[in-house]
């Protein structure tokens, strides 16, 4: 039986929570939770901005991986406010009051976003290949300064900023993912950044998966969550050392393939 059993998923009904669901399915006892009706998993319904709707979601969870939020990179501070701010503090703490010993948080890329302005990023992203040195490409990590690129990489930094603060005062283990492009086509091929930011399906499923079976000594760390593309520049070596994520994809396998 794995060490965290009973898993809540957040944001169930959204693309990587469909991914996870499949993922843990059969090996976890699972519970989802969104605002939207679903029949594949024992489900609550509440919105995340409500404390006192979605806690009976979090009793008797042992771990809760949480994706529910505002997803979009350009989404405006009226909506970042409830979903993703206060939304990420109600999980924090609905984790506390109930018990919940670990927590897998979706963070975000655009946490440190403003780096794609800077060499050699700005050409990587551009797909400008010839001017970049690739011996090697210096590695964005997890050590890095924060720089959002908006509110919703600000809502990001202070969720993991959140997290630690409730990992050190309250005991609970919080594992921050810097995902990646994550799509529901599952390739890289519709924008030339995503042959460096892409992440697939399985690979994101992995490292939520390794997220949970790595020791409970991991009482806080941050990982980003790309594949293993030729052009990435997140580092994927912390996540490799500390949780054994492996991933299994490279964009490149799709350059010849042509983009939509």
């Amino acid at each position: 039986m794995p060490q965290y059993n009973k898993v809540l998923i957040t944001g169930v009904t959204g693309l990587i929570g469909r991914i996870v669901l499949d993922d843990l399915k059969g090996d976890y006892d699972l519970t989802g939770l969104a605002r939207r009706p679903m029949e594949e998993v024992r489900h609550f319904r509440g919105d995340i901005s409500d404390l006192d709707a979605i806690l009976p979601a979090f009793e008797g969870q042992d771990a809760v991986v949480h994706l529910a939020a505002d997803p979009s990179q350009t989404a405006p501070w009226e909506s970042v406010l409830p979903h993703n701010l206060v939304g990420t503090y109600n999980a924090l703490e609905a984790c506390r009051i109930h018990g919940v010993k670990r927590m897998i948080f979706a963070s975000s890329n655009h946490a440190v976003g403003m780096y794609e302005r800077d060499h050699p990023y700005h050409h990587i992203v551009k797909g400008e290949y010839e001017k970049v040195d690739v011996s090697p490409i210096p590695q964005v990590t997890h050590t890095s300064p924060v720089r959002p690129d908006g509110f919703y990489g600000i809502s990001k930094a202070y969720a993991e900023a959140a997290g630690r603060y409730y990992s050190e005062e309250h005991g609970i283990s919080v594992i921050c993912l810097r995902i990646g492009s994550v799509n529901e086509w599952d390739n890289p091929t519709r924008s030339i950044r995503n042959f460096a930011t892409w992440q697939s399906h399985r690979d994101i499923a992995q490292e939520v998966r390794k997220s949970l079976e790595s020791p409970e000594s991991l009482s806080f760390d941050i990982f980003y969550g790309v594949s293993e593309n030729k052009w990435h520049f997140w580092d994927i070596e912390h996540a490799r050392e500390v949780i054994d994520y492996q991933p299994e994809d490279n964009a490149e396998e799709w350059r010849d393939r042509g983009r939509v």
